[in-house]
């Protein structure tokens, strides 16, 4: 069983590995062509940092598949031999923070060099050490109090009903759906400051889009993201009475009126098509089969590993081979996202107009640097968005 485990974790990180291998090399080729839709100076920066980003996606797949045979021989048995005794929720708390701390930390070397060497050295990343130091001690706080508490939660349902993996899909799913609810107001300040939009006048037409859009929300902020990055990006967050309209400071350095009411209508448009209630039921088809699958695993695959059947070994296998599903169903997520980018470009065309969003979408590509050609397969696997030549193609462009 275990030589079947490890020859699936394979295939699986090979995929990945040729994926961004054909990027790379599709890039490669397409920065000799004709600069389309950026100049040709910025045509070659935003080649140059897509193939930086997929060399670094590569050695990271190469780390992440040391760590899995780092797991699968001997260190899930070997952490559950010194934690778990007699399988007490507590125990099995204990185990599943352990694991994901340490995979943490034996990650940290990445997350470091793309937040300070390779981000920075492109223009992108501006936080300091002491953010970044605040930043990752604030989020360790939020994850073992939020996490231990549903690591407690699923143990509690593993160990009380008999049909476990439907209610933890449940429990999962809700706890999802809170979070989403109170991150803007109660999380997301916690890194970030909001204030008010103060500009009246953008402020009274971003209000009109909501009014003809139908959304209510609790109000318009800008956020300091520059803070931290200089990339450009709005959103509209949190659900229910918590929604908000956030409009990063960078993006309001960059873009004009009638090109930030173009990009606010986009997302207006997912609102209007009831996108986000499809990606939600979307997210909870996903969520379901992944707790079907994990649900119902013989008791050889625990034994492949070295373990006992229990709550911390099956969401520790949760967690170290729920990817695999996740990738594989990816292209069928990334089709039907693409489908509603489409029509949301349509709708936030209208709410300004087709040249206002071209020249923003432009704008935006070029500001993050936003390689406009990709490999058909990375873009079967990884887009949400369809290439940028394709949007502005639907949009009238003449590109």
């Amino acid at each position: 069983m275990i030589t079947f485990i490890i020859a699936l974790y394979s295939l699986y990180f090979l995929a990945k590995v040729y994926i961004s291998a054909s990027e790379i090399s599709f890039v490669l080729k397409a920065k000799n062509l004709p600069a389309v839709i950026l100049s040709d100076e910025n045509y070659q920066k935003a080649a140059a940092y897509k193939i930086a980003n997929e060399k670094f996606a590569i050695i990271s797949l190469f780390w992440d598949y040391a760590l899995f045979f780092f797991w699968a021989v001997f260190g899930l048995k070997t952490l559950q031999n010194l934690i778990v005794t007699d399988g007490t929720i507590f125990q099995s708390t204990a185990f599943v923070l352990i694991f994901i701390a340490v995979n943490f930390v034996l990650t940290l070397p990445f997350e470091l060099y793309s937040t300070f060497v390779k981000d920075k050295r492109f223009g992108f990343s501006t936080i300091s050490t002491k953010t970044y130091i605040i930043d990752s001690i604030k989020s360790a706080v939020i994850f073992v109090i939020i996490g231990s508490l549903i690591i407690s939660l699923i143990a509690w349902i593993l160990s009380t009903f008999e049909f476990w993996w439907l209610w933890s899909f449940a429990a999962i799913f809700c706890v999802i759906l809170f979070i989403n609810m109170f991150y803007p107001t109660l999380i997301a300040p916690l890194f970030n400051k909001f204030t008010p939009l103060e500009n009246s006048e953008l402020k009274s037409s971003i209000e009109i889009l909501m009014q003809k859009a139908g959304l209510k929300s609790s109000g318009i902020f800008t956020m300091d993201a520059s803070k931290r990055d200089n990339r450009l990006n709005a959103y509209f967050g949190g659900l229910g009475k918590s929604k908000r309209v956030v409009l990063f400071d960078t993006l309001l350095k960059k873009l004009n009126a009638s090109e930030l009411l173009a990009v606010l209508g986009h997302e207006l448009g997912h609102f209007k098509h009831k996108d986000i209630l499809k990606n939600i039921a979307v997210m909870a088809f996903l969520l379901f089969i992944l707790f079907a699958i994990f649900g119902n695993l013989p008791i050889t695959v625990y034994e492949a590993f070295g373990l006992e059947r229990g709550a911390h070994s099956i969401i520790a296998i949760f967690l170290l081979l729920s990817s695999i599903v996740s990738f594989v169903m990816m292209p069928l997520f990334g089709y039907l996202s693409r489908k509603n980018e489409y029509k949301a470009d349509e709708y936030g065309s209208e709410c300004e107009s087709k040249e206002a969003l071209i020249s923003a979408l432009i704008k935006l590509a070029d500001e993050n640097k936003s390689f406009p050609r990709s490999h058909f397969l990375y873009i079967a696997f990884y887009h949400t968005h369809p290439p940028l030549i394709e949007r502005l193609k639907a949009l009238g462009a003449d590109i």
